[in-house]
């Protein structure tokens, strides 16, 4: 009985051990998550999702906008990102039907996409 009993600590000292290098391994290199992260990766992925589907949409309000001449010029005069979405969301062009207000991930796409188009002409 006591060579048995001999085994028993370094056999759970082992498994101890093993288990805790086992998630280490895991968690860091084997791409295992918890659910907060995966549920925060999936909201991060949607969101760019809708932001992806719906830019196309705010560049098209952008064209019907009956100034839209005047109000382009002004947008390629602001030098920020910042001053660019803040405009885009004024313009109303992000806001959507069944909205009050503008989105803010829309806006920043659209301005950046009507910045690239203006500097590509």
């Amino acid at each position: 009985m006591k060579v048995q009993h001999a085994w028993i600590k370094p056999g759970v000292w082992g498994a101890v051990i093993g288990s805790i290098l086992t998630m280490v391994v895991g968690f860091n290199w084997g791409g295992w998550t918890t659910s907060s992260t995966a549920n925060q990766v999936a909201i991060q992925r949607a969101d760019a999702a809708v932001t992806t589907t719906l830019t196309p949409i705010c560049l098209a309000q952008q064209k019907v906008d009956a100034t839209k001449g005047a109000k382009l010029g002004e947008l390629r005069a602001m030098t920020t990102s910042y001053d660019q979405t803040d405009f885009v969301m004024k313009a109303g062009w992000a806001t959507f039907p069944g909205k009050d207000d503008p989105n803010r991930d829309v806006a920043e796409a659209c301005a950046a996409a009507l910045v690239k188009a203006a500097a590509a002409k």
